[in-house]
């Protein structure tokens, strides 16, 4: 997944900035726990594996959600930051995966684990990050905690079976879509906010709200990543153009062309996309067809909408800075289609 790296545009690195200073104390101690817990006496590939993507330069945008909705909601405790910690062990541990399951050979514009060590080192390290988050979340002693993100983390395995099974299925509709993007992204998105809400002991509207807001947050965020794929700049994005295309992956902006498309651009379909018989020039047809029936513009606005949702849902919540700051983040998310 890409990160959230704005170029040469302050006005847009400005939510996400400021929230990273308010909270700078607390990452600084979120970001100790995470090198002192993938540390390995035995296994000194485990540390060198998880540092490579642990410290290369991600925004840290799920930890921060936790810590934001914990101090937005009047936490003054420890285990906020175990919880962050946790939330960006599990989100580590599926890219791990991730990268594995897609033979990615680039991450955050780096080369993947599993190109510079192997595809083992990289699905056993991130079972050891899997069973690492869940000693942190059990040393806050809260059973809802536990079972928020451990539900997350069985979510994010179901949404990525699905999208292995629904992927090159030219009948997977945008219902499917969604519960595959639910399921590999928002499930943390919104886990790691409702988590900091229910450790600050905040009343169940306001739970419920910070679950709605980093759901829709979630959606919001991976539908940009699909469709910044069929026209984002590989820098910026983190990955390579058109990987989804070459993998085969049927994301909202095919689903929709599909959707629209006669018998001679269907056939198309079916040969790049289920039969995986692709050539020279299909990624620059793919776009044009998308092109033709406004799919990318249909999919930008879609992003917008959960943008907006994900700005709506922080209604309930305290008036404090930090409910501001996420409010912005929403439109950061978004910001890159404009």
């Amino acid at each position: 997944m890409m990160g959230l790296d704005m170029k040469n545009d302050d006005r847009t690195a400005r939510p996400h900035d400021r929230l990273a200073e308010a909270l700078a104390d607390d990452m600084a101690a979120v970001n100790r726990l995470i090198r002192d817990r993938m540390a390995s006496e035995h296994a000194p590939r485990i540390p060198e594996v998880t540092a490579h993507l642990v410290e290369a330069g991600g925004k840290r945008l799920r930890p921060m959600l936790t810590l934001a909705a914990a101090r937005l909601c009047g936490y003054d405790g420890p285990y906020h930051v175990h919880l962050a910690a946790t939330v960006e062990f599990i989100h580590t541990a599926t890219l791990l995966h991730d990268d594995v399951v897609d033979e990615s050979a680039k991450r955050r514009g780096r080369p993947t684990a599993n190109l510079l060590w192997d595809n083992k080192s990289s699905v056993l390290v991130g079972d050891y990050l899997f069973a690492r988050s869940f000693q942190l979340m059990t040393e806050t002693g809260n059973m809802r905690v536990l079972g928020i993100l451990s539900n997350a983390s069985a979510v994010i395995a179901e949404g990525e079976v699905l999208q292995l099974t629904a992927a090159q299925d030219l009948t997977t509709d945008e219902a499917t879509y969604l519960k595959v993007i639910r399921g590999k992204t928002a499930a943390l998105f919104s886990a790691a906010t409702e988590v900091g809400g229910v450790i600050a002991g905040a009343p169940e509207r306001q739970v419920k709200a910070l679950f709605a807001y980093g759901d829709a947050l979630g959606i919001a965020f991976q539908i940009v990543d699909d469709l910044l794929d069929y026209g984002g700049a590989s820098d910026v994005i983190g990955k390579n153009t058109g990987d989804d295309f070459r993998e085969r992956k049927l994301t909202l902006p095919v689903i929709k062309a599909v959707a629209l498309a006669d018998a001679e651009e269907r056939a198309f379909w079916t040969r790049v996309i289920e039969k995986g018989d692709q050539r020279e020039d299909d990624l620059d047809h793919a776009r044009a067809l998308m092109t033709r029936h406004d799919t990318l513009n249909a999919t930008r606005a879609e992003a917008l909408d959960w943008a907006a949702k994900a700005r709506a849902a922080l209604t309930d919540l305290p008036a404090h800075p930090l409910r501001g700051m996420l409010e912005d983040l929403a439109d950061y998310v978004v910001a890159r289609l404009r």
